[in-house]
């Protein structure tokens, strides 16, 4: 599909600089642009590449100024905010790439599940008893909905993707392949003889609306209740989330974040790659965490941490700079001491 600088400009309020009636047919980051491609510039160390871009039409803010001549094969469509513009045309795009509505063979539906208007179901997929799905549900090829489970309206639950019994999806969730919603809770406890006996989980998971699950992501099912991610909460790949956990209001977590048992993360939460929080803390609302952090212990509101253990940031970065100067410190030490030593001997 087509459009033109003079359609994007009146579908993001925008002002066109150049060709209006200039097509565009696809999306290509402004370093690599090519004839018929719409890109956009927000960041200043990009700005190189809008000298030498070859695509068609660059989605650019209001206040850009030309330091040089551009291409004279772009169009320039001025925005308030490029980035938020940009991402609002990715998300139309988006939207046009939906499966159509239609039921792959071979798949299965339990004849006991209820199904909603809408339904891409791929081949090979499994609906299981009493399963409550919604209206315009994507489900993909291989992807596994245990039995009790039910899906809100506009939920995409990619390949491969598992949802285990009595789980919960709100709506318009995305699950991306691999993961795996609802496999028991790391639950042991070792028996008289030593050896580990497993405790039954017998909860479930909650994921409310707008919840976005990343590939190869696992959130386990409560030992009892409910582990439960709140709405508009953002996991990356790769992340672990314990039993028992919740997790606040639009709280997002990068690859590799690894949250033990029964932790309680607050709203707003930015969470970098790699970070551990121990089980049973509970961590404020608007908290920052930087990447590869430990978490020991709780947090308060607003805070931002780093380090393992961490702690507040400002404080980490000093002790890291005297850390740095350590060798330094200790060769100054040792020539004091050298010096004491040398005096004393003359005085002796």
């Amino acid at each position: 599909m087509k459009f033109s600088a003079e359609q994007i400009a009146g579908l993001l309020d925008g002002e066109v600089v150049g060709n209006p009636t200039v097509e565009v047919h696809t999306l290509a980051k402004i370093e690599e642009g090519t004839p018929g491609a719409l890109s956009f510039l927000a960041n200043p160390k990009y700005e190189e590449h809008i000298y030498t871009t070859a695509s068609s039409i660059c989605i650019v803010n209001n206040t850009f100024v030309a330091a040089q001549d551009l291409p004279s094969n772009l169009t320039l469509v001025k925005v308030e905010d490029a980035y938020a513009c940009f991402a609002k045309l990715l998300e139309m795009y988006d939207t046009m790439t939906k499966q159509e509505a239609r039921i792959e063979s071979p798949s299965f539906i339990d004849e006991t599940a209820e199904v909603g208007e809408g339904l891409y179901l791929g081949a090979f997929a499994y609906i299981g008893k009493n399963c409550k799905i919604g209206n315009n549900v994507e489900i993909h090829p291989n992807a596994n909905i245990g039995p009790n489970v039910v899906i809100g309206d506009g939920t995409v639950v990619y390949s491969g993707a598992t949802i285990y019994r009595d789980c919960v999806i709100g709506k318009n969730c995305t699950i991306h392949a691999g993961a795996v919603i609802g496999a028991d809770g790391f639950g042991f406890a070792p028996n008289e003889k030593g050896e580990f006996q497993r405790i039954p989980q017998i909860g479930n998971v909650i994921l409310e609306d707008n919840v976005d699950i990343g590939a190869n992501t696992t959130v386990d099912r409560a030992t009892m209740g409910s582990t439960i991610l709140k709405k508009g909460a953002k996991l990356d790949n790769l992340v672990q989330i314990g039993h028992n956990v919740e997790v606040g209001t639009n709280t997002a977590m990068a690859a590799q974040v690894g949250i033990a048992g029964s932790c309680k993360v607050g709203n707003n939460v930015l969470i970098g790659g790699q970070v551990g929080l121990a089980g049973h803390l509970k961590v404020g609302d608007r908290v920052k965490i930087a990447a590869q952090s430990g978490v020991p212990g709780d947090i308060k509101d607003d805070a931002t941490v780093m380090g393992s253990p961490a702690f507040e940031s400002k404080e980490y970065k000093k002790a890291y700079m005297g850390f740095r100067r350590l060798p330094m410190i200790l060769d100054r030490l040792k020539k004091l001491e050298d010096q004491l030593k040398s005096k004393t001997k003359d005085h002796s």
